[in-house]
């Protein structure tokens, strides 16, 4: 099995690029703009789980170079982990053009153009080879409904979510597994510095097992712990004239 993790410096990326390499024996190609940080992470994951790890740089923003950056993989994917993100500024998006458009190009625009381009591939090779390939895409809670702390980010991870729902259907006949992955808090790179409510903040670990078990079990769409699933459902409840008034 071979695996290429489109994000793969972020801290969820590798957790699950650790636990496939663990569990599955899986050689992986780490992508990202930062080539010097992936040598870096290749080569510790190569070391410590024995498995071949590649790198190659991936700009999620530059769509014009996504179908010639898939063409030229030295290894072709049986799974493909979309792990990258920006979590932006709310207050600046609000105010700066520039800003609000880096949070959706990178959430949903970038996440869509690559994912067409996989999913062609996919097609082609599950229909002529009948091979077993999955994709996996980390969205989040934050797209269940808009809020004014974090819009812009809900509102692109909310795109890709209707996205991935959509490729899920479309490829499910040849066989391919869709997964939907929407943690709520991780403590990461991303997150460093926010005001996160503790106990409900999550490891990268902890998503990177979870996504690993909802993959291995068929599933669609998980939300990795139980909590949110529950959150957003009470979340999703509150009547639009009482919502506009919380602090949430």
């Amino acid at each position: 099995m071979h695996i290429l993790i489109l994000g793969g410096n972020s801290d969820i990326g590798l957790a699950i690029a650790r636990t496939y390499a663990e569990k599955e024996g899986a050689s992986l190609t780490l992508a990202s703009r930062d080539t010097g940080e992936l040598e870096r992470n290749a080569s510790d994951l190569s070391i410590r789980y024995g498995v071949e790890v590649d790198t190659v740089r991936f700009d999620a923003c530059d769509f014009d170079a996504h179908r010639d950056f898939y063409k030229q993989l030295e290894n072709r994917p049986d799974g493909v982990v979309l792990a990258f993100g920006y979590n932006g500024d709310q207050e600046r998006a609000q105010a700066d053009a520039e800003e609000q458009r880096t949070i959706i190009e990178t959430n949903f625009l970038g996440a869509a153009s690559i994912l067409r381009v996989v999913a062609e591939d996919f097609e082609v090779r599950a229909n002529r080879d009948g091979e077993s390939l999955f994709i996996i895409g980390l969205s989040s809670v934050a797209g269940e409904r808009g809020r004014k702390a974090n819009y812009v980010y809900g509102s692109s991870k909310a795109g890709l979510s209707a996205y991935l729902s959509g490729l899920r259907q479309r490829l499910a006949p040849q066989g391919i597994q869709v997964v939907t992955v929407k943690p709520g808090y991780v403590d990461t790179k991303m997150t460093a510095g926010m005001d996160l409510p503790g106990p409900l903040v999550l490891s990268p670990d902890k998503v990177a097992r979870k996504t690993y078990s909802a993959w291995k079990r068929g599933k669609s769409v998980t939300y990795v712990t139980w909590y949110w699933r529950v959150i957003i459902t009470l979340v999703k409840m509150v009547p639009e004239r009482l919502f506009k008034r919380l602090e949430i």
